[in-house]
């Protein structure tokens, strides 16, 4: 798992598709659906901290992204 992307695959396995037209939000519903799978232990302690963290810096991208815009 390297990517967004791998991330968006591994959330579709299980029937999650979030789209919401905002990057940030969809990013941090990503982050809430993977806690959950996680907890559920759908999903191993490795998928869940690479998951995590690949969502996590995506995020901070484009919030840093907003800052110099506005």
């Amino acid at each position: 798992m390297k990517t967004v992307y791998d991330v968006q695959q591994l959330l579709k396995k299980f029937g999650t598709i979030i789209y919401v037209g905002d990057r940030v939000a969809d990013l941090e519903l990503m982050e809430e659906e993977l806690k959950e799978l996680y907890q559920s232990q759908l999903i191993d302690v490795q998928e869940y901290q690479m998951a995590l963290l690949i969502v996590r810096h995506e995020a901070q991208m484009e919030r840093e992204k907003r800052m110099k815009k506005g």
